[in-house]
This record gives structure tokens, sequence and C-alpha cells, in this order.
């Protein structure tokens, strides 16, 4: 499964620590933005995290022109063409987010209709339309888990039409990504666990799918290994900032490495299911990973084995048979689903989400049979492969 021939890309500027966010002001000022807009929702308002990112700004002098915090969890193309009319009105020269997937994907098609001129979003969508660099942009992630802060994609609704727009440029990527552990000490321990388990997705599949390259596997395992040591430490302690700073680092990792590496068929599987049974991202990544590996198995032995010693440790990767590594690299995922199921009920199938109905597996199947991600997919599924796997997945 070795590429001969690959690319990596990742121009983000990363600022990370205990102190992170009173860099914002300097990195604004050196593109010469003095007027920023931060994009947000009301859980991240209402969790006092817009504090520290406002007095940062203050104290430097810096005026923040407007605050929007009402993103919604699904963003639509109104929501992006409304907070451009503010940004136009107040005469924002540059954008802060500030929060999860949504808020960042809101910020990223903003960018463009500020950047670009006119308020029809859709005519942006799809990949290379985008010429040019647009206005400073800065991310401060409030989820350990998206990766979005170093994603060149985002995702918005167009609810009048029932459908998902994808936009995709090298310049939706913001200037920096500003990861700072304050950001995430107050997330309740449900997101917490299945925002670790999406990046913990990300990185597993980046490192066992087709596009898998040198660059991005360094990426992956250090993001599982950062997650393997310290998600349990943080369900157990949740103002642990060392450990919620190591998760919020594996998240933009992961990011990092499934954004030059793609993804394969969980992804495939979690996009169907949240176009239809409205789950969040997160949790249908950790549903659906060890069964999509066992699936995968025999096609990716040898890079699942090696998973094991970052899933595990030395000591458990010395222990296991060669031959066993790979399966015990996926008890190693179950048992983590487990410790979490007992901390915060994350569901381990789909019976114990109570929001899938059975009735619902063949339809979902069908649609992740066009999901784009299966194409990476280290072996091929057909609509029966991908029933059989919903089977198992939902008892």
């Amino acid at each position: 499964m070795t590429n001969k021939y690959y690319e990596f890309f990742c121009p983000v500027k990363v600022i990370a620590g205990k102190a992170a966010l009173e860099h914002i002001p300097y990195e604004l000022s050196g593109l010469g933005a003095q007027r920023p807009m931060i994009i947000t929702d009301k859980g991240v308002r209402a969790a006092g995290l817009l504090e520290p990112v406002v007095a940062a700004c203050e104290e430097s002098d810096l005026e923040i022109a407007s605050i929007y915090d009402d993103v919604p969890p699904d963003s639509s193309t109104t929501v992006v063409r409304d907070i451009a009319d503010v940004y136009r009105s107040e005469k924002c020269d540059s954008i802060i987010a500030v929060g999860g997937g949504s808020a960042i994907d809101t910020a990223k098609a903003v960018n463009i209709l500020v950047s670009e001129g006119g308020d029809d979003i859709a005519e942006y969508t799809g990949a290379g339309v985008l010429k040019r660099a647009l206005k400073p942009f800065f991310v401060v992630p409030t989820t350990a888990g998206t990766g979005s802060e170093v994603t060149a994609v985002a995702v918005i609704a167009d609810t009048e039409k029932s459908v998902k727009l994808p936009f995709t440029s090298s310049f939706l990527l913001p200037n920096a990504a500003i990861i700072d552990p304050r950001m995430t000490l107050t997330l309740p321990p449900h997101i917490t666990a299945a925002t670790a388990m999406d990046a913990m997705t990300h990185a597993t599949e980046a490192f066992t799918c087709m596009a898998k390259n040198p660059l991005s596997d360094a990426y992956a395992t250090a993001a599982i290994k950062k997650i393997s040591t310290s998600l349990l430490t943080v369900m157990n302690n949740p103002k642990d900032a060392d450990a919620r700073l190591e998760l919020a680092q594996a998240s933009t990792m992961a990011g990092i490495a499934f954004s030059n590496s793609m993804v394969g068929l969980v992804h495939a599987l979690g996009h169907a299911t949240g176009a239809i049974c409205h789950l969040p991202h997160g949790l249908c990544m950790s549903l659906y990973l060890p069964y999509v590996l066992e699936y995968n198995l025999e096609s990716i032995r040898g890079p699942l084995s090696e998973l094991l010693l970052y899933l595990d440790g030395p000591e458990a990767y010395a222990a296991t048979p060669a031959n066993r590594r790979a399966e015990a690299a996926i008890a190693a995922i179950r048992r983590l689903r487990d410790a979490l199921y007992k901390e915060c009920e994350l569901p381990r199938t789909l019976k114990e989400t109570g929001k899938v109905e059975e009735s619902q597996l063949d339809d979902i199947a069908a649609l992740a049979l066009d999901d784009g991600s299966i194409m990476f997919n280290p072996r091929e599924a057909d609509l029966e492969d991908a029933k059989a796997i919903l089977r198992k997945a939902w008892a």
C-alpha cells in the first residue's frame, strides 16, 4: 500500500499552549487587520469561552468590530449570507471563528462571500473555484475532534433545496489555528468522548486507507498515541489542562493527516447515518470504527498491526505475537469504547443510540455507497457488504 507519488500540504500556522489566545492580536496586526469579526454559537458564548478571546484583543487595543453568536449546529446558506451582511455593514476586515465544526465551516463560507463579493454562496461550490487568498482568518477550536482548523473544506446546507454544498480550496485554510486548552476545559463528557473518537477515526483511517503517505502517517500515529494516553485521563479529570491540550493537539494532527491522505468507509457510513438519522458526526465515527476495521482487516493487516503500538503502548505491542497484532489493535479500540460507555454512555451500537430504526439500515447503506470517501477505502464494498457491516453495528 505504498504510494510512489503523493502530495502533502499544510500551510496553517499552529499556535498552541496555555497562553495561545494572547497571540491573536499580534497575528492580526501582522496581516494588517484591525477590525475582526468573531463568528461563534450560543453554546460557546454561554460557556464563557469568548471572554478570554475578547480580553486578549482588548488588552492590545484591538477593536472587535462585531460578534455574531447565532450559528446553528447545521449551518445554512442563509446564515452565511446574514453574517456577510453584518461583516460589511460593520466594516470588519478579518474573521476569528470560535467554536466547533459548524462555526468554523460557517466562517470559511462567510470569508468566501466577503472576500469574493456577491451574496449567493452556492456560486462558489466545488473545487478550484477560488483563485486568490481571502481575508485574514483565524480559528480557535472549542472541541478537540473535527480538525476543521487545518482542513481545506467546508460543508454548508442549502435548506431550501435540502442539499449540502461542499466547498474545497486551499484558500479556505485559516492563516492560523489557535489551540488553547482553556477552550475545551468546559466540554461536557459525552462531547469530549465523541469528538476525541472523531479525531481517533480521522487518524486511523488516514493510516489505513489507500492514500496514506509517510508524512500523513507521522501525524496520524502521533494523534492516536495522544488520544490513547490522554482521553481517559480527561474523562476522569475534566479540568486537566495538560491532557486537554494533548487531545486538542491530537485533533489538529489527525486533521492534517486525513486532509492529506483521505478517509474511507467509516466516514462514508457516518456521513450517510448523519444525513438520515441526524446523529452527531463524532458519535457516528465511534460507532462504526471497529466494524469497518474488521471488514477491512485482511487488506490492512500491516498498518493495523503497527497501530497497536500507539493504541496500547510498547509493552502490550511486544507481548502480542506479530500475527495477532491487527486483531489486538481492534480490541484496544473496543476497550476504549467500552470505557467511554461506562463513563458517559457514549453508544457503541446503533441500537444503543435510540435514534436509529432497524428499517433505516438499507437506506443508510445505499447512501453510503454514493459518498466520495468510499473511493479511498482499502477494500471494495458493495451494497450487501455495507448492509452486513450495518447489521453488525446495529446490535
